[in-house]
């Protein structure tokens, strides 16, 4: 009876470890069933947030009232439309753009409400409003999740009928002006035309009113209704189509003319690549540059926009909360006003009218330097544009001329990268010298107007345009020998010639605030040919060397042997580097290159003045695609003053043979040059 007493006490024990593993089973799928549908939950809550705040920053307002809980706009006694209306005149009224939202939590806080916080940032023209800090709470009701809303939900510390309102001390944009204080882009009245659509007439006479209007100001009609068709135009709105920089002295039925201080540029197309302009500031540029301003302008190419951030300063002013009668409650946002800084450059503006004058309308480029001090006196792009329609209105046909013209006038050719022509000979002719591998009084016999070094050339040759013989530095600088320059370049080699290329600023960024590619010897670290290595000795090959790059490189010829870096900013340091070849090796250079100007069959004869001293070197680089064919010409004219060392110009004109060399046309400035730089 014992024993099986014992079996039977065994039983239930074993039964009520089961059930304990049943139960154990039971509540852990509960919890996990719980934790899953508080994740759902979660879920769900978080997506009314994500809607809510994505048509915020879209400030797509007449969507919000969809994720808000009806009963709460109610108690803070507003309907829908009425706050749809709300958030539309404050966000409109603020100018605000750029709506960010970041740190965005929701967490549950019991079965039907969750906790919603985050924070907003957004661009209003007082710059950039952050660090705004939000909380409500989203309930569940029924299937849908609703924010609960207050009129925090605008700003915080907002409540019942509260406004915004924002005031503006708009900060007067930095001018920049030339080296004597002569303005190159300034704050200017003048006056902008517009239209009262009331007052154009009806029909006919309605039409023939625009059509004057047209003709006048140079806007094409549909332009001009494109305008009038604006959402917000009243026929007593004045509708502004465009700026007018000559004065007016009669205005056609239904126009207005008001003043507007504007940005304007002096010079116009004369230094239009080398100043820029400036333009509305738009979601982009914010984008970029979440420091901008809502409204305004910015700086889109050029000096204005690489000194921006000085030019433009800071508009003062500020966002408050006030109550319903207008009494202040809080400050969103407070800026005082700083004016932009004035920008001097090196620049004088006559010598940039002058050398835009020469080009008449011919594509090419003028770089002019102290060779000294590394001021860039002038940098002149042809053809070019009027920057005042860019930055103040252009009409559509106006803007396809430009965009359409096959001498691309918006490229800036001082800072494009070409090929240096028989300029370049005198940096060869310099590294020779140094290396002891040519010998000025040195004669070379030189046959023909072609030359190979050996037949392994095949039907490759270099040519030149002037037979003589025999040649040495003075007469193949003065006579621009290509043959002799080649002969050189292989006789120092590849190794000794790049060596002495490297002393100069190839493949240097240069500090400066005109963007260009640093200056190419080669499109490979090894020539790997010696038709290459003979091509590039006398310019060609494939050198890329900026107008402004060039006329750096050969500031060693009035230094003796020193390189000066180019400058814009009239008050930056000059930059120097010494010992790029020797002082006898540039002196030995320059002195001959007065040939090609003193000699009565120099190149560059027709700027002889028995008074001035000047040195100078023609260059051609021409652009085919095989031998023996006539390609595209650029012309280089490279002048150096050795009166005084106070100038040096490098100018270009591109297809030469249809535009003129730059020696043709280049007098005019060389004139005004040493006339002024004395």
């Amino acid at each position: 009876m014992e024993r099986r007493t014992q079996k039977k006490s065994k039983r239930p024990v074993v039964l009520a470890i089961s059930g304990v593993i049943v139960v154990a089973a039971l509540v852990g799928g509960f919890f996990a069933y719980s934790a899953w549908q508080t994740k759902q939950e979660i879920k769900q809550a978080e997506k009314t947030a994500q809607t809510f705040l994505k048509h915020l920053s879209k400030q797509e307002f007449d969507q919000l009232p969809a994720v808000l809980s009806e009963e709460s706009i109610k108690e803070n006694g507003y309907d829908k439309n009425q706050l749809v209306e709300k958030y539309e005149a404050i966000f409109t009224g603020i100018q605000a753009q750029g709506i960010k939202s970041k740190q965005v939590k929701v967490e549950k806080e019991n079965s039907d409400k969750f906790t919603f916080s985050y924070q907003l940032e957004m661009t209003t023209p007082l710059g950039n409003l952050k660090n705004l800090s939000y909380k409500t709470t989203i309930d569940k009701e029924k299937e849908d999740y609703k924010i609960n809303w207050q009129p925090s939900l605008i700003f915080p510390k907002m409540s019942g009928q509260d406004k915004v309102s924002i005031g503006v001390d708009t900060a007067a944009r930095g001018e920049i002006v030339d080296r004597n204080g002569e303005g190159l882009a300034v704050n200017q009245a003048f006056d902008q035309v517009g239209i009262v659509p009331g007052k154009l007439g009806e029909g006919d006479a309605k039409t023939a009113n625009i059509k004057a209007f047209s003709d006048q100001f140079n806007v094409p009609v549909d332009e001009i209704e494109q305008h009038l068709k604006q959402a917000w135009v009243q026929d007593d709105s004045f509708v502004p189509i465009n700026v007018s920089f000559d004065p007016i002295t009669d205005l056609p039925q239904g126009a207005a003319s008001q003043d507007k201080i504007v940005r304007y540029y002096p010079l116009k197309e004369a230094a239009a690549q080398l100043i820029g302009y400036v333009g509305t500031v738009t979601a982009e540029d914010i984008e970029k540059d979440p420091s901008l301003s809502s409204t305004g302008v910015v700086g889109k190419v050029g000096l204005e926009q690489a000194f921006d951030k000085e030019l433009r300063g800071q508009d003062g002013g500020s966002i408050t909360i006030t109550d319903e009668n207008g009494q202040e409650k809080s400050v969103l946002q407070k800026v005082e006003k700083k004016d932009g800084q004035k920008i001097q450059l090196t620049i004088d503006k006559n010598a940039q009218s002058q050398g835009y004058a020469i080009f008449a309308n011919r594509p090419g480029s003028a770089v002019v330097m102290d060779p000294r001090q590394g001021d860039l006196l002038a940098t002149v792009s042809s053809p070019s544009f009027d920057p005042n329609k860019l930055a103040n209105g252009i009409s559509q046909t106006e803007y396809d001329a430009y965009a359409n013209n096959e001498n691309l006038p918006f490229t800036a050719r001082f800072a494009t990268g070409y090929a240096p022509g028989s300029t370049f000979k005198t940096i060869t002719g310099g590294i020779g010298l140094d290396a002891g591998t040519l010998k000025p009084e040195e004669e070379i016999a030189i046959n023909g107007l072609k030359w190979q070094k050996d037949a392994s050339w095949g039907d490759y040759f270099v040519t030149r345009v002037k037979e003589a013989s025999p040649v040495n530095l003075r007469t193949a600088l003065v006579n621009s020998d290509n043959i002799y320059f080649a002969e050189q370049t292989l006789r120092m080699g590849e190794e000794t010639f790049r060596k002495g290329l490297d002393k100069f600023i190839f493949g240097e960024k240069l500090d400066l605030a005109i963007p260009m590619n640093p200056a190419q010897i080669s499109n490979e670290d090894s020539f790997k040919s010696e038709i290459l290595l003979a091509d590039t000795g006398y310019g060609q090959g494939q050198l890329l060397i900026t107008p402004i790059q060039q006329a750096t490189m050969y500031t060693v010829f009035q230094n003796e042997g020193k390189l000066v870096y180019p400058k814009i900013e009239l008050t930056k340091e000059t930059k120097t580097k010494d010992n790029i070849i020797s002082s006898n090796a540039a002196n030995t250079i320059v002195t001959d290159l007065l040939g090609s100007v003193e000699d009565a069959d120099g190149y560059v004869h027709n700027m002889y003045n028995p008074e001035f001293s000047l040195a100078a070197k023609t260059g051609t680089a021409e652009i085919k695609d095989k031998q023996d064919t006539v390609g595209k010409e650029n012309s280089f004219l490279l002048a150096m003053d050795r009166s005084n060392n106070k100038f040096s110009a490098m100018i270009m004109v591109e297809d030469s043979r249809k535009n003129d060399t730059a020696t043709d046309i280049s007098k005019p400035l060389i004139d005004y040059l040493e006339a002024t730089y004395k």
